[in-house]
């Protein structure tokens, strides 16, 4: 069962806009990356289900961040199919996630209150997500649309709150962009988590980076 409810969850990711993305097969690693992640002000952290066996260590990830990072809400993304979202939602997530919108993975969400942001290409694909019951719909991928797309889309539809990801990077430049383009928030993946300083264990650059992120995006949401 989720930790935090609906409400809970969407209150944590408007307070940051910005919701990390990573999947490690080793359990240690990914459970390093969310505590570093934590500790640089994060509170909402989608883990990818994108490796064999991925909802065991999601499994261990959700009880380490009962443990060592209690505020934060743990999802899981890169979810195509109701039951997959349904193995993750008995396992714990607080949130699903989708590189597609999928209507029966909205209905599985629903039933539990779990926040569903699928994967969406057009104005049209948003409007039904929202239909479907979706307060969070998802840009994907981001440096295919641009900045642009959610400024033009958010000018009839100002309710929806747009999720994007796909290229986003930690930079002054491209953050600023997104936030000014009116995005409720980023989700951001490799850019954020460089191969080499995980395979290193730095987890104080990630921790860094993370509050570096945070306080551009707090300043573009000001200015």
């Amino acid at each position: 069962m989720a930790k935090f409810d609906k409400f809970a969850v969407m209150q944590k990711i408007a307070e940051t806009r910005m919701v990390p993305v990573f999947y490690h097969q080793d359990a240690e690693v990914a459970m390093h990356v969310i505590k570093a992640c934590y500790e640089g002000g994060v509170r909402a952290f989608e883990f990818t289900n994108r490796g064999d066996f991925a909802h065991e260590i999601f499994a261990e990830c959700v009880r380490f961040a009962a443990r060592e990072c209690p505020e934060l809400a743990l999802g899981v993304g890169s979810v195509v199919d109701a039951p997959t979202a349904a193995l993750y939602i008995q396992m714990g997530a607080c949130f699903v996630v989708g590189p597609l919108l999928n209507a029966e993975v909205a209905r599985v969400c629903n039933r539990r209150l779990v926040p569903y942001c699928p994967g969406c290409g057009t104005v049209s694909e948003i409007g039904q997500a929202q239909e479907l019951g979706c307060d969070l719909t998802k840009v994907f991928p981001g440096d295919v649309y641009g900045p642009a797309f959610v400024k033009g889309m958010m000018a009839p539809c100002p309710w929806s709150k747009i999720m994007v990801t796909g290229g986003v990077a930690p930079t002054e430049e491209n953050l600023t962009a997104w936030i000014r383009a009116g995005v409720f928030c980023v989700g951001m993946g490799s850019k954020m988590f460089p191969r080499d300083v995980v395979a290193a264990g730095d987890w104080n650059y990630i921790t860094q980076k993370c509050r570096e992120s945070l306080d551009i995006i707090r300043r573009a949401a000001e200015s």
